[in-house]
Parts: C-alpha cells; structure tokens; sequence
C-alpha cells in the first residue's frame, strides 16, 4: 500500500485529492493546524468512512514548525507528499501579506530539507499557481512563460515554485510543479468569487437574498473542476522524470460570464441583482488568465474533463440544496441571515 502525506487535507483540493488516493488504495495521512480543528467539515464523511480502519489520519502539524514537520515525515515514511497548504486567497494576502508568505514559502523549504535529509526517494508535488503569471497580457501561458506576480501570494508562489526546482536539480529529488489555473468545485472556499456567486444565486433563488456585490466583473479566468485538476497532480507523481506542467482548460471566461451562466441556470436575469464596487478590486488587479496544458495532455495523458456549463451547473445546483435548508431554518426561527444582502 502506498502511503501519500497531504497538507492542507481540509481545504478544497486536499479533499478531493484524498479522496482519489483513498479510493486507489493509499494510505493517507493529512495535516491539520490546530485552528483548523473546526474546519474538517469537507472531509467529515471521508473521515468517517476511513479513519476506523486506519487508511485516513489526521496529524496537528504547522508549516511553520519544521521539526514538527521533520517528526511527521520520519514517522510515516511517505512514498508521496502532496504540499497543498497555503493562505490561498489573493485578496487576503493584501491583508495579512507576512502570513501568507511565510505558509507559503517556509513549508516548502522544510518538506523539501526533510526529503533531502531523511529519504530522497519520497516524490514531492508543490502547489504553483497561474497568479505566478500575472496576467498582464492576453496570451496563453505554458510552463515556458514569464513569471509577474501581483500579489503577496503571488510572489510566495513564485518562490516556492522556484525552490522546488532547485532542490529537484541540486540534490536530484523527485520534485514536481503543477501550476495548475483556477480551479472550482461545490467545495470551494466561501470568500472565492466563483463560490460567492453559487451560493447567492441559490439564496436569491429561493428569496433568502436581495442582490450579490461583488470587484471587477471584466477579469477573465480559465476555471475547471477541482476533481480533474487534482487526477494532473496525481499523475504528475507517476510519471517517469520529475518537471512542471500547466494544468487548465484552454478556455477562459469573465466575471461577468460566469454570472451570466450561473443566475441561468434558475432562470433568473444577473443584471437585476448584482452590483459591481471597488471596494472589492484588488489593489493590483490580475485582469485574464488562459492557460496552455498541452504539454500535460500530451505526456500525463491528463485532460480536462468538466465544462465550463457544467461546472457552473453543478456548484449551483449544490448550493441549492443548503439555500433550501437554509430557508427552512430561517422560516422556523432556528437561523438568522448573517451573508451580506440577506432578505
């Protein structure tokens, strides 16, 4: 049985990655910061389903702490780490720009030592990101393109991008990058546009809402499903020699579109209930994002499987179903609205 560590376990694609190497037969252990310990609800049934029989555990551990790290790792003696952990919020890392560089590049660093130190046979993947990129011009960027980031998470990224490959060719380690572009689910954070968007529409839908404020509604993204992406980061860890590789669709969409085909999907108009204010741009705005995954298609075998339609489909008809639950509740007295614009 291979065993696979992940940190950041909690988080969207900590979710569905466990997920696939759980149903592939790994073991599977994950890292939890102690302030995290309210926030396993994503990997609850996953919890319930493999901790008894001790495929899934769970560690208190900090990227921050690399002696903790260390201990972890010569402890369970993984085939595979997947670093996953970050403050991964853009907007955020304007705000609190000291946590989020330190979670982003420190882990790194001490996953990589604790490799290089105690078995350089274990496979490391690292969580790049197209932020890296920028997005200054309207091109379609592929592992070859300029790195210009624009934001503190950015510039984490970026660096911990960049030691990952230099570690891989100073000390021959098996050290991956996927710079993988956005990528959605029903799991997405709820501070994430994309997820801002399905869980107002269903409010708006069943009338727990008046309207939806949101930044820049022009920025284009190249979305995909969170449950194709992390099948690439898997993959990239089976393949023969360690590299990076782009994970996207090829496609990319506004703000504005997305809006335009989630509010559709129950039927309703966008343009009467969302708002735009800058009190939501970011202070260095990333303007279009597309990426190139051909090199992933042609030597993972990796590709896209999930729509742009049907992505948006699916993370509405998902928040439909707690918009439902939540009416109930409010009509009963046992909720009170908390979301911004509530009826």
């Amino acid at each position: 049985m291979s065993i696979a560590l992940i940190t950041g376990i909690t988080g969207q694609d900590g979710y569905y990655l466990s997920k696939l190497l759980l149903e592939k037969g790994y073991q599977v252990h994950g890292t939890v910061r102690r302030s995290s310990t309210f926030n396993t609800s994503r990997i609850e049934n996953l919890i319930a389903e493999y901790s008894p029989s001790g495929q899934l555990s769970l560690h208190y551990s900090d990227l921050l702490d690399s002696t903790s790290l260390n201990t972890l790792v010569s402890t369970i003696k993984p085939d595979e780490i997947y670093n996953l952990a970050a403050q991964s919020h853009v907007a955020v890392s304007f705000e609190n720009p000291v946590f989020t560089t330190q979670t982003g590049t420190l882990g790194s660093i001490a996953l990589l030592e604790s490799i290089r130190t105690s078995d350089k046979e274990i496979k490391f993947y690292q969580a790049s990101s197209s932020e890296m990129y920028g997005g200054a011009s309207e091109i379609s960027l592929n592992e070859d393109s300029l790195l210009d980031p624009k934001s503190p998470y950015a510039a984490s990224k970026v660096f911990a991008h960049n030691i990952t490959k230099i570690y891989r060719e100073s000390y021959d380690l098996f050290c991956v990058n996927g710079i993988l572009f956005n990528h959605e689910s029903p799991q997405r954070g709820e501070t994430f546009v994309t997820r801002k968007i399905s869980r107002a529409v269903a409010r708006i839908s069943v009338g727990i809402q008046n309207k939806l404020t949101l930044g820049n509604l022009d920025a284009s993204r190249d979305w995909g499903f969170a449950g194709d992406y992390v099948k690439g980061m898997w993959m990239m860890l089976q393949h023969h020699t360690p590299d990076d590789w782009v994970l996207a669709t090829g496609e990319t969409y506004t703000v504005k579109e997305f809006l335009e085909e989630a509010f559709s999907v129950v039927n309703l108009d966008w343009d009467k209930y969302v708002e735009s204010s800058e009190k939501y741009y970011r202070p260095n705005e990333v303007n279009y994002l597309l990426g190139d995954s051909s090199k992933a298609q042609n030597e993972l075998g990796w590709k896209p499987e999930t729509s742009f339609k049907n992505l948006v489909k699916m993370m509405v008809e998902s928040d439909m179903e707690l918009a439902v639950k939540e009416n109930v509740l409010i009509n009963e007295g046992l909720l009170k609205p908390t979301w911004n614009n509530s009826k």
